[in-house]
């Protein structure tokens, strides 16, 4: 697991002891951030369920300007400020010991990227989804992006404009936020 391109361009990144998260290959995280292509630089990113950081400093690297990072584990909070660090990111990030729910409640910022990776037989993916909409957390102009088991069906976000991709067992749903006005 390493920091694919961007400032942070190489460096590995800490993972953590056990088998509580899936952290994204690689090669699934270069694909995600092709598809999103000009979706990063400027914007502010939310990496919720963030488990080592990754997708979130993968995004800094590239050139978002501010990225919070949420895990209720505080084993990941520990492990995503020490990746932060590393990659000289922690001076752009905040990171939150809670869960997805306490954090969207409270959250008072809007963001233009966010990465969702819950667990994948949970109803987290949908319940995040939703409540990011209902709290209108993301921006007009928006992306969602949702990781999953491949067996399970997207999210529902309304009138978001929807691209999913598989990925071996390893499913990539693009939420693009388009019809607000």
């Amino acid at each position: 697991m390493r920091v694919i391109t961007g400032e942070a361009k190489g460096r590995k990144l800490y993972a953590l002891p056990g088998r509580h998260t899936r952290p994204t290959a690689d090669f699934v995280k270069q694909a995600v951030f092709n598809m999103i292509r000009d979706g990063v630089a400027g914007r502010r990113v939310l990496d919720l369920f963030a488990g080592t950081g990754q997708m979130g400093i993968e995004a800094l690297s590239r050139g978002a300007v501010q990225a919070d990072f949420v895990d209720e584990w505080p084993e990941a909070a520990i492990v995503i400020q020490k990746n932060l660090k590393h990659c000289g990111l922690d001076g752009r990030s905040r990171v939150y010991t809670c869960g997805a729910a306490e954090f969207l409640g409270g959250a008072r910022e809007r963001y233009g990227l966010i990465f969702l990776d819950p667990p994948y037989a949970s109803p987290l993916l949908d319940n995040a989804v939703q409540e990011i909409l209902r709290f209108d957390l993301l921006l007009n102009d928006g992306i969602i992006v949702c990781e999953s088991g491949a067996a399970c069906p997207p999210p529902d976000a309304g009138g978001a404009r929807r691209v999913c991709r598989q990925f071996g067992r390893k499913a990539i749903t693009l939420l693009y936020r388009e019809d607000v006005k």
